[in-house]
Formats: structure tokens, C-alpha cells, sequence
């Protein structure tokens, strides 16, 4: 064999190893609902290096945030058949499905981040449970901080409330606003200030971090911290394409999976004082709530308990009686 041939075949060689590589590699692209700005989203793309670094390569993720590549609503069907195989999304939208995939929201149950570990500590394996009957598998989840409201006014009693068109973001939100007297009105993160400039809405519930990064000082005056509920964010990945994976590749996502859980929690954490500070300087009055106002809205909250007892799912009461332990 001459030289020339054992350099053809060594090239050769290194080129069929290259294209070996190259078709062992996965590329994920992965929808999230919220813009860059938002903490969730600077997680998740921490996230996405972390895996690409601790694969060697294997498993990339291309991150399309703020709903670019799926609506918000659409991205846990768009993971579950396969159209992408990660993706995040707002646990509760999922509570019409199983009442157990929003008792995160429920108002004035977990109301503080040590109460909100206790209810996702109670949360984790049942929603592992049904997530995988749709061929799904949860990653990791991140709370919001606690949620607060915003309003044109002082809001000194829920009657003060009455009339006015309130944004909701899920079934629960929905109801407790009805209740209140308000007009409940659907309205995705990134419609906020549009929604208000065009008087779609008028009131919201939501955390300082949303309020903050989408300049809520623009149209609202007020916010009250309520600490209403403290809801979460999930990450799910299609059990096939997760299956199909190495052992090695598969614990490196996990790995990184739960690096990724306890960066969030602490980025919510610091997100809370932070935000409310940055509504503060822009000119927003915070107003600590009325004992009147608390003592209305918890009102709504324990009717709203006892409908939800009398409808929810054996799964979720079993989440809410591991909770109350």
C-alpha cells in the first residue's frame, strides 16, 4: 500500500468518524412562552448551554422565546406529538386536564416559596404520573414570585374591584376574578401592555417580575403585593426522544435538569424584592394590602377551596392532603 493510499484511507477515516458525529448529534428546538428579558427564560438558556457543554456536543438546544416558534397555548401538544421535543410552558394552563396541575394556583393556599417547595415537593410525582400518560416527562420547574395586583386605583376592598376587566392567564385566575366582581379577559405575557393601551383590560394579578420587564408603569399606577399564590413554570421533553438517548447523554440532561431547578428558584427568590423595587423607581405606588382587602380576597379564596374540593381529581386531593400534612 503506498502512502498516498494510506493517506486517502486515514482522511477517509477521520471524515467518516466526523460524519458519524454529526449524525449522532440531536438538535432541539425548544419553544418557551416569555421574552428574553424574563428570569425564566435567562434560566432555560443557561440551561440549554449547560446541556450542550455536559453532552460533549450530543444534545443542542435552540431556545425561541417569547412564543416565536409555538404559541403559548399550543406547546404542550407540539412537544407531546413530537413537533419539538422540549419545551415550557405555565403548569396551571394544564388545570381543565387534571385539577392536580394547578394547585400551585389555587389563591391563598401557598402563598410563600417555603410553602410553594412543600406543594411541589407534593406536586412532583403525580404530575410525573400523568405527564407521562401523554408520552411526556417533566425536566424541571421554576415559581414566579408571589403574585401581586395592578390597577389604575387604590384597591382598598374587593368591591373596588367590581366592573373592571381583569386579565386572567388560566381556569383558576378566571374564576377568583369573576368572583371578585371583575370581568375575567385572556391575555397572553407579551399582549400586556397592549391589552391595557387599547382598554381590553384594566386590572391584573400577576408577579413583579412580568410587571416590571413589560413596564407595567406605562399603564398601571398601582401594585399591591398580595402574595396571592405563587405559581410555577415547567419543562417537559418527549419521552421517546429523551429514551432514545444514551444513558450517558440522558443523566447529563438530568444533571443539568436539576442545576437548572435550583438556579431558578434562587433567580425567583432575588426576582421578588428586585422587581418591586425597579416598579418603585419608575414611579408605580406600592401599597402594602388592606387588612379589609386581604380579609376579601381570602374569602374568595376559601370558596373557591371548597368548589375545587368538590370537583378535583382523587390525584390532585392527593396532592392537597400530602400539602397539608
Amino acid at each position: 500500500m503506498t502512502f498516498i493510499s494510506r493517506s486517502i484511507l486515514a482522511a477517509a477515516f477521520v471524515a467518516a468518524v466526523a460524519a458519524s458525529s454529526v449524525a449522532r448529534a440531536d438538535n432541539w428546538d425548544m419553544p418557551t412562552p416569555y421574552p428574553d428579558a424574563t428570569f425564566h427564560t435567562a434560566n432555560i438558556r443557561t440551561f440549554a448551554q449547560e446541556v450542550a457543554d455536559k453532552t460533549d456536543g450530543a444534545v443542542t438546544i435552540t431556545v425561541h422565546s417569547a412564543g416565536s416558534l409555538i404559541k403559548h397555548g399550543d406547546i404542550k401538544n407540539a412537544v407531546r406529538s413530537s413537533q419539538v421535543p422540549i419545551g415550557e410552558f405555565f403548569l396551571s394552563t394544564l388545570a381543565n386536564e387534571d385539577a392536580a396541575f394547578g394547585v400551585d394556583s389555587e389563591p391563598f393556599v401557598a402563598t410563600s416559596y417555603e410553602d410553594a417547595k412543600k406543594m411541589s415537593d407534593a406536586q412532583k410525582p403525580v404530575i410525573t404520573k400523568l405527564l407521562e400518560k401523554q408520552r411526556l416527562m417533566p425536566l424541571f420547574s421554576v415559581p414566579w414570585p408571589p403574585q401581586g395586583l395592578y390597577t389604575n386605583k387604590e384597591i382598598k376592598t374587593v368591591d373596588d374591584l367590581k366592573g373592571l376587566k381583569f386579565r386572567a392567564y388560566n381556569a383558576a385566575l378566571e374564576k377568583f376574578a369573576a368572583a371578585a366582581g371583575a370581568a375575567p379577559v385572556q391575555v397572553e405575557v407579551p399582549d400586556i401592555p397592549q391589552a391595557f393601551s387599547t382598554g381590553q383590560v384594566e386590572a391584573m394579578i400577576t408577579s413583579p417580575s412580568t410587571g416590571a420587564n413589560g413596564k407595567a408603569w406605562d399603564y398601571v399606577s398601582y401594585y399591591t403585593p398580595i402574595n396571592a399564590w405563587v405559581p410555577k413554570n415547567v419543562v417537559v421533553v418527549n419521552k421517546a426522544a429523551f429514551d432514545a438517548l444514551d444513558e450517558a447523554t440522558r443523566k447529563a440532561i438530568l444533571d443539568a435538569a436539576a442545576d437548572a431547578e435550583k438556579r431558578g428558584w434562587e433567580m425567583s427568590m432575588k426576582e421578588t424584592d428586585a422587581k418591586t423595587e425597579e416598579l418603585k423607581a419608575n414611579g408605580m405606588k406600592v401599597v402594602e394590602p388592606s387588612a379589609e382587602l386581604l380579609e376579601g380576597l381570602k374569602a374568595i379564596g376559601a370558596k373557591m377551596q371548597e368548589e375545587w374540593a368538590a370537583g378535583a381529581s382523587e390525584d390532585a386531593k392527593a396532592i392537597m392532603a400530602e400539602y397539608n400534612k
